[in-house]
């Protein structure tokens, strides 16, 4: 009789192989970054979905508290652990581990920071306005954040939302790392069911960012603050993975290093090359 660990065990196989084969797909290698431009511009169409009593609907619910504010963190905890295993593993060359660890410190520090670069323009481009009951009213003595919001009033500026910029960047980022995994299964390097189950963490964490994508940008008050964030992350994803990564001076792009090309050459009978 088969044991409940065994089947356990074949089905964290069959899941994986799924998922490996869907994110190494050519469709999501090329296209995913079409996929969240789109899901993030088409929001307008989807505003009859929306219900005011969701919990998506409320700025402080579990999922914005947990997940999208914490996205960077989940991110790089989840995928070190994952690089940590794919590079290391088949290859035993701790250098080259650092360096692909090294492509996950880049992107925390740029999902981390570039926001504060958006703080930085909407202080810039504020002024501060106190609310009453038929608008706002310019108060142009108060020129900073700080001073405008003492005397309780509120500082309008620039805003780009720093949700979807964050979701963006991690979800992009993701997908690439996660599609050596099917060039990993194919080489037959080893994979023990806790490396699948670390792949599955980060494929099931990628879909959930998706959908925390689309409910942030669905449930935003602004649309073009949505659309502003996503395209910055969508520009530090292509500026770093579709360009300095794949320079000589850089950590190098997912799976470099990990899958050497071994050139056979067949001999005729003469032992002559054909």
């Amino acid at each position: 009789m088969i044991s409940f660990q065994s089947c356990v065990c074949a089905l964290v196989g069959l899941c994986s192989e799924l998922c490996a084969r869907l994110v190494g797909s050519v469709c999501v290698r090329r296209g995913y970054h079409l996929w969240l431009a789109a899901l993030v511009s088409l929001t307008p169409l989807l505003q009859g979905l929306s219900n005011p009593r969701s919990i998506f609907s409320h700025r402080n619910n579990f999922f914005n508290v947990k997940f999208v504010h914490c996205s960077c963190g989940w991110t790089f905890l989840l995928l070190s652990g994952f690089v940590l295993l794919v590079s290391f593993v088949p290859t035993g060359r701790p250098y080259l581990t650092i360096m692909h660890l090294t492509r996950l410190v880049v992107n925390t520090a740029l999902c981390q920071g570039i926001p504060h670069l958006f703080q930085l323009l909407e202080d810039l481009t504020g002024s501060c306005h106190q609310p009453l009951p038929p608008g706002t009213l310019l108060l142009p003595k108060l020129v900073n954040r700080e001073s405008c919001q003492a005397e309780g009033h509120q500082w309008q500026g620039y805003h780009i939302s720093p949700q979807t910029f964050s979701l963006t960047l991690c979800s992009l980022s993701m997908a690439d790392e996660l599609s050596v995994f099917m060039r990993y299964l194919r080489r037959g390097y080893p994979a023990s069911t806790a490396l699948r189950l670390v792949f599955l963490l980060n494929a099931s964490l990628l879909g959930l960012y998706n959908l925390l994508l689309l409910c942030t940008a669905l449930y935003t008050s602004n649309y073009t603050q949505s659309v502003v964030g996503a395209a910055a992350g969508t520009l530090c994803w292509h500026l770093t993975y579709r360009g300095w990564y794949r320079t000589y001076y850089s950590p190098g792009p997912p799976g470099h290093g990990m899958f050497p090309k071994v050139a056979r050459k067949k001999m005729d009978l003469d032992g002559n090359l054909p």
